[in-house]
């Protein structure tokens, strides 16, 4: 018997075209443009950008000086003023606008520390291993052995209340978390056949955990990060409302809600626009963080599949 031939049917032209703009996408552009058919991750990012929007140009924005008193004490919303006026006389929509500010600055400076610490830490335990994996892994379980928010509680204390100090103890927090992370990422990266490659020639440490190391790694980090914006938020209002954190009469959300809340059964209305702005910015960056872990763990897969 001949054998017949058999036709194969041509691909889809969707799946055809997909395939061609995958080829012909950087790997960035290929995370941004998931990223950007996300929808959850694109609110939180418009979100986020009218935040930085009103923390960037506040002074232009707020209708009043977010400091100056008055006698129209626990006002409701009016048209004077759209959320009210707190227990001082202040205008809470000035303040929600310059509280923005410092709460996105507090978050910037967490993750700046935190990372500027973390990564040649987590670095060196993993690549290294040893006496210097011993040690540095041994004082993460250590600093993981206290609570976080008692643990930012004392740092906080003793380094006195301010906006740097708060930033410095929450980022303390953090840092565990960051090491351990990056430690397991570089476990697995050192292993790689471009590593020992790489050996091979002679490459240095040092080159080799900056031009090989850390950019397969980064993509773990770059989610962790997405994800601790939200949390160091959480962390700055709360050591405000503590009065570990930005001091009275800077307008912070977490100062707003201290001011507010021993009114809690009398005015209780000056509570809400900064525990919605509070909540809905930490969702936004959780939203951002699941989209860019979706996104980055999609282009890993890619690459492995086309190596």
């Amino acid at each position: 018997m001949t054998a017949q031939p058999v036709s194969i049917p041509p691909a889809p032209p969707g799946l055809t075209d997909l395939a061609e703009i995958e080829v012909a996408e950087t790997p960035r552009r290929r995370v941004l443009r998931r990223l950007l058919h996300n929808k959850a991750a694109v609110f939180g990012l418009a979100f986020l950008a009218v935040v930085l929007v009103a923390a960037l140009f506040a002074p232009w924005l707020a209708p009043y000086d977010p400091d100056a008193t008055s006698l129209e004490i626990n006002q409701l919303p009016s048209g004077a003023h759209w959320l009210g006026t707190d227990s001082l006389g202040r205008d809470i929509l000035s303040r929600l606008i310059f509280g923005a500010r410092v709460s996105i600055e507090v978050c910037l400076l967490v993750v700046v520390f935190a990372t500027a610490v973390a990564v040649p830490l987590g670095l060196v335990a993993g690549y290294f291993r040893g006496w210097s994996d011993s040690v540095i892994m041994r004082t993460m379980d250590a600093l993981f052995a206290f609570p976080a928010l008692t643990l930012a509680l004392a740092v906080a204390a003793l380094l006195g209340p301010s906006l740097v100090n708060a930033s410095i103890a929450i980022a303390i927090v953090f840092i565990p978390g960051f090491v351990r992370l990056l430690r397991a990422q570089v476990l697995a990266v050192r292993e790689e056949t471009f590593i020992e490659a790489s050996r091979s020639i002679g490459t240095g440490s040092s080159r080799m955990l900056v031009r090989h190391v850390l950019p397969n790694v980064s993509g773990p980090l770059i989610v962790q990060v997405a994800l601790s914006f939200g949390y160091a938020l959480l962390a700055e209002a709360g050591l405000s409302f503590l009065n570990f954190g930005v001091q009275i009469p800077t307008a912070s959300w977490g100062t707003m809600l201290q001011n507010a809340y021993p009114f809690i059964l009398t005015a209780p209305w000056p509570l809400f626009p900064p525990g919605i702005a509070i909540a809905l910015t930490v969702l936004s960056f959780n939203l951002v963080g699941d989209g860019l872990r979706d996104a980055l763990g999609r282009e890993v897969y890619t690459l492995k599949v086309d190596s």
